[in-house]
């Protein structure tokens, strides 16, 4: 019991030093935010770098928070360390025996245990029934293409990801969209009221954005045997992706310019279409398969990204005119480099790009030639876009990025 205003502000000063070293909910030491962080410890495309950019970049720029990163299983690939930083591991026989779907539902008695205020799906998904919990909860959508172009996927995936994006979608508090083109498909396709969607860009891993020594470029070079000189192609290798397209312009560009292109990204049944038009065209020496490499499949700085800063910056252009994009991460990567772009001029694309790129109809395989032709001949027109698409990079800053979505929490706290 408190008996005077001498012991009312005692109290007060010690509950708020507990809180701040024990973390729960007060307004003292911020809130405590929850991630679905499976993709963040494992994936090494896409989503697993944009989980990783957002959570170190909040940890960085708003240090007063906590954040609690839900993660199925241990990692041996990514680690995500920091002050500010808590993994969370399913505890129990049940729990661990299945994983999924702990992480898709069960997830629920964690947050309340740990006081978790806001609970962010940073890929498409939110635990079932979170909205009976009384956390408030955030989704990230990085784009529907499954919805545009279902002939692109397997019937049953594309039954699953509706089903799991539309829900998030409903039952969250608040909806990231990364690009203007997704929350036009999310208003579109879902019937998501505007105002719940916030577009919050994306940013990307600083590293690309720091100059890398000629003696550094030059080691990478000989240890994955790159080329002197070489075109970039970064992503999975899918229709969507559009490489058979620039294989094409390869092809045309046979006679007057040889240089390769160099190919980082995995696929399955599009990629044997690539190498099949690359083997019947004699393109074997113009088209290489990086991540096909040996020292590429067994070294980590390769499978983390950790060497991608230094290939980037070794390349003449990056080369990608993606068919449809939720943003188009690469490109970005690309601009921090200092890196020419060439990429197509629908889709979120010229987001990501502005006036850093050199746009081409992806479809017209000789417009992307004549891009490639361009960049490399004229010095004048490569430096202007280096410097016009650093320039345009600095509106995707990790600290904007960053400072975008903790508005976003804000406003549910």
């Amino acid at each position: 019991m408190v008996n005077s205003v001498a012991e009312y502000f005692t109290h007060m000063v010690v509950f708020s030093i507990h809180h701040c070293l024990f973390p729960d909910p007060c307004y003292f030491c911020g809130m405590n935010i929850g991630f679905d962080a499976k993709r963040a410890f494992h994936n090494g495309t896409g989503l697993g770098h944009y989980s990783r950019t957002l959570i170190h970049s909040l940890s960085t720029f708003h240090p007063e928070h906590h954040y609690y990163l839900f993660n199925p299983r241990k990692a041996n690939l990514f680690t995500m360390e920091g002050e500010h930083l808590h993994e969370v591991l399913p505890s129990g026989v049940i729990n661990r025996l299945f994983r999924s779907a702990w992480r898709s539902s069960w997830v629920k008695k964690d947050l309340k245990r740990l006081h978790i205020d806001i609970y962010h799906g940073l890929s498409h998904e939110i635990p079932v029934g979170i909205n009976k919990t009384g956390i408030k909860s955030v989704v990230t959508i990085h784009d529907l293409i499954h919805e545009r172009y279902p002939e692109q996927y397997n019937a049953i995936d594309v039954k699953i990801y509706s089903q799991k994006f539309r829900y998030a979608c409903k039952h969250s508090d608040k909806v990231i969209a990364i690009s203007e083109q997704t929350k036009r498909d999310i208003i579109e396709f879902y019937k998501t009221p505007e105002e719940k969607i916030t577009v919050c860009y994306q940013s990307c891993n600083p590293a690309f954005g720091q100059i890398i020594s000629e003696e550094e470029k030059a080691a990478v070079k000989k240890e994955y045997a790159l080329p002197d000189q070489f075109f970039l192609y970064v992503g999975s290798i899918i229709e969507r992706k559009n490489l058979l397209n620039v294989c094409k312009a390869l092809f045309l560009l046979r006679e007057d310019l040889d240089i390769p292109l160099v190919v980082i990204g995995e696929g399955g049944k599009y990629k044997q279409q690539v190498k099949d038009f690359v083997l019947q065209n004699g393109l074997e020496k113009n088209v290489i398969f990086l991540s096909e490499n040996e020292k590429a499949k067994t070294s980590p700085a390769f499978r983390s990204a950790a060497i991608f800063p230094a290939i980037y910056q070794s390349a003449v252009a990056m080369i990608y005119p993606s068919l449809f994009e939720g943003f188009g991460i690469p490109v970005l990567e690309a601009l921090w480099s200092r890196l020419p772009v060439i990429t197509s001029n629908v889709s979120c694309l010229p987001e990501a790009g502005g006036e850093g790129a050199y746009y081409v109809n992806p479809v017209i395989s000789e417009e992307i030639a004549g891009g490639m032709k361009r960049i490399f001949e004229d010095k004048n027109l490569a430096d202007s876009l280096k410097e016009k698409g650093w320039q345009h990079a600095q509106n995707f800053t990790q600290q904007k990025c960053a400072d975008a979505v903790m508005e976003v929490y804000k406003s549910l706290w």
